[in-house]
């Protein structure tokens, strides 16, 4: 799982976690978490389902343009499939929940 995390002038961090794709082996996708801290973030994955996340390291942190979508966005969680490609948008979470459902 790789991964990596910044911290804002304002104090909270924007934590970025490559994990695998829920319900597609082999698929991968990057999850984006703005959160007042670290174990918060890992918190709110935790509690859609992600289990087994956990941050080691800080070896693959956000990019600017990443802060910056997650920041825009209200509940301040997205994704996208990784690798991406320059048609892949960032997504709210609920969306995954339907792909995998689907």
């Amino acid at each position: 799982m790789a991964g990596g995390w910044v911290r804002l002038p304002d104090g909270s961090v924007v934590v970025a976690l490559s994990v695998p794709r829920p319900g597609g082996p082999g698929q991968r996708v990057r999850f984006l978490v703005h959160a007042a801290n670290r174990a918060r973030a890992l918190t709110r994955l935790r509690n859609l389902g992600l289990r087994a996340v956990y941050l080691r390291g800080n070896t693959e942190p956000p990019t600017p343009d990443e802060i910056s979508a997650v920041l825009h966005h209200p509940d301040g969680l997205v994704w996208r499939p990784a690798p991406h490609t320059e048609t892949d948008f960032w997504r709210p979470v609920a969306a995954l929940r339907r792909a995998a459902a689907g």
